[in-house]
């Protein structure tokens, strides 16, 4: 057996021997003949901001649903603290999802409902706490999120995109997540406010001890938010590291789309950090 048929055997710790919140061991997901994740090898440090970057049709959205346990893979593992969650039942992995928080793209937020009702609902779908309880959880993230209590009254038309981002991590923070995942969260967004939600994304870290996992194809905002930052090309994550071994890489693949992305990796190397490496 290789030393790869081990790890992908009994992997649940990290080299350090420290189970990680998430990891997946040569995901593979193949569709007919059409392969999207072609032995995907990635692990997400605890409390730390993981970005996973990639172009389109690289396979992001896919290695997404499957990091949360919404596609089964054709082969390999997914981890979630140490478990894998690829062979489990919906009810088994309903329980394993409580440990994720989720921040779409566009924030997906009801239309229907006011910035409170859109907070208040993951408690009121999956706890049985009363509403004076939930009235109070609702204003205090509301408040810790830097949203006035006026806003609360307010439909997700009223307020700006990067409040929208805020409201939707509020709704993700409301169950007391492990990990919150963001959906390109910088997607269609002005300098001014990217650099807010990376901010944004920055103190949810620290204020809740969370694990982020992003995923993005935005290279500045990745060299501002990311402890690591993972490389996916056509379906393989091709090198994983801190951003200051990103922007120096040696590897062609990865040059290029830097490259792509019309960013100057001197410009990268000097650009205001959020976190440190």
């Amino acid at each position: 057996m290789s030393q790869r048929d081990e790890q992908a055997d009994d992997g649940a710790e990290a080299d350090d021997g420290v189970v990680p919140p998430l990891r997946c061991v040569q995901l593979v997901k193949r569709y007919g003949d059409h392969t999207v994740l072609a032995g995907i090898d990635l692990s997400c440090s605890a409390g730390e901001t993981n970005v996973i970057i990639g172009g389109s049709g690289a396979g992001k959205t896919t290695l997404l649903r499957h990091l949360i346990g919404l596609e089964k893979p054709t082969s390999g593992r997914v981890e979630v603290d140490g478990d894998d969650i690829a062979p489990m039942s919906e009810f088994e992995l309903n329980r394993v999802r409580r440990k994720f928080g989720m921040v779409f793209q566009y924030a997906a937020l009801l239309d229907s409902l006011n910035v409170y009702e859109n907070v208040a609902f993951p408690l009121r779908e999956h706890t049985r706490k009363g509403e004076a309880e939930i009235r109070r959880l609702v204003l205090a993230k509301l408040d810790l999120l830097g949203l006035p209590s006026r806003v609360a009254s307010l439909s997700p038309a009223e307020i700006s995109g990067g409040m929208r981002k805020r409201v939707g991590l509020a709704r993700a923070l409301m169950l007391d997540p492990k990990i919150i995942v963001y959906d390109e969260p910088t997607s269609g967004l002005d300098p001014l406010t990217t650099r807010t939600v990376d901010e944004m994304i920055e103190q949810a870290r620290r204020q809740f001890g969370v694990t982020n996992v992003v995923i993005s194809h935005d290279m500045a905002s990745t060299f501002r938010i990311a402890h690591r930052v993972h490389v996916l090309i056509r379906g393989r994550i091709v090198e994983s590291g801190a951003p200051r071994e990103i922007i120096r890489t040696k590897n062609d693949a990865v040059r290029e789309f830097i490259e792509a992305a019309g960013v100057d990796p001197a410009i990268l190397e000097g650009e205001g950090r959020l976190v440190k490496d």
